[in-house]
């Protein structure tokens, strides 16, 4: 299939104290959540002067695609378009227009299947259509890439790394810790974000030939009364010290493809106060970011979209996903009733 353009989508993010209000209020729009939590969460980026580190990472994964695809092809133009800050989709489209693309392939910064982590987007997508109006252009969605054997080799060198860089006094029983963002009970249970994420545990693990590992979640943002995916990783790392579980851990967020302020805050500074409060060593691997195995993974996830006769790699027991989602694939979630009690 002919397509004349790639379009990067992501979820945005401030890049200035004045903008961490009105980027929440783009994120928070249609739900109820406390005003006291918004400006919590607000403080996480204040921490680092309100700017947030995914829209420089945007641009650098696209500048290194720009160069693969400039010196192994396709050659085609990319374009960036975010779910909840500048450059937004609408605008990025409509400029896509202007260009004469008439069909893109769009490239979404999750490597999972779920509603807020896949189907929202194509939702955002649409939405961004249909705003435009007549003309607005096509884009198809690559698969996801979870189980694609550059994504699962990349997490092993950064998760190998992090175990070198641990202090020699602090090898021995030391346990991998993966983390991915959690989500609403509710949404888990309509999608396989929770089978994908082990089935990645348990590739990354055997690679390393770790047998001491656990999952954690991190992020919830939910009511205190709605179920999210547990255990947190903060708790967790107390029972890890209360329980003599493990003499030191590398946090591995493979829910993640940067280091954006999930990782920097929730881990890189609370968690690691909280790790050393505790006396318990801990590194952090870094995230799949820009590393060239990655980035080829992304050309080679275009080049067998444009060709179907092409292998489609996946490793593990789930195999590849398809490249159109059923229409049943991770629904809206129908949230839950609250009791009055509540």
């Amino acid at each position: 299939m002919n397509y004349d353009a790639i379009l990067v989508v992501s979820f945005g993010g401030p890049e200035s104290k004045e903008e961490v209000i009105p980027f929440f209020e783009n994120v928070l729009r249609g739900r109820n959540i406390p005003r006291e939590r918004v400006l919590a969460v607000a403080e996480h980026y204040y921490h680092f002067e309100g700017k947030s580190p995914i829209n420089r990472q945007t641009r650098e994964l696209i500048a290194a695609l720009e160069a693969e695809l400039q010196q192994n092809g396709p050659k085609l133009p990319i374009y960036w378009g975010n779910r909840n800050w500048h450059p937004l989709l609408p605008a990025t489209l409509r400029k896509m227009r202007q260009d004469g693309i008439q069909r893109a392939l769009g490239f979404v910064t999750s490597a999972y299947s779920s509603y807020s982590g896949c189907r929202q987007y194509r939702e955002d997508i649409a939405r961004a259509q249909s705003e435009i109006g007549p003309g607005a252009p096509e884009v198809d969605k690559l698969r996801a890439f979870f189980n694609h054997p550059a994504f699962i080799e990349t997490t092993v060198e950064r998760v190998q790394d992090a175990l070198h860089a641990m202090p020699a006094d602090a090898n021995g029983n030391v346990q991998i810790v993966y983390i991915a963002h959690s989500i609403p009970v509710f949404m888990a249970n309509t999608c396989d974000y929770v089978s994908q994420l082990e089935e990645v545990r348990r590739l990354v693990s055997k690679a390393l030939g770790q047998k001491n590992d656990v999952f954690v979640y991190q992020s919830r943002s939910g009511a205190p009364g709605q179920p999210w995916l547990e255990p947190d990783i903060l708790d967790y790392l107390r029972q890890v010290k209360a329980g003599n579980l493990a003499s030191a851990v590398v946090l591995a967020p493979i829910g993640f493809i940067s280091d954006h302020m999930e990782v920097l805050y929730d881990l890189d500074v609370e968690a690691r106060q909280l790790c050393d409060s505790l006396g318990l060593p801990m590194t952090r691997a870094k995230t799949v970011g820009v590393h060239p195995k990655f980035i080829g993974m992304i050309r080679e996830l275009v080049l067998e979209r444009m060709n179907p006769r092409l292998e489609r790699r996946a490793l593990g027991l789930i195999g590849p996903r398809p490249d159109i989602c059923a229409q049943d694939c991770c629904p809206a979630p129908k949230r839950p009733v609250p009791s009055r009690t509540t």
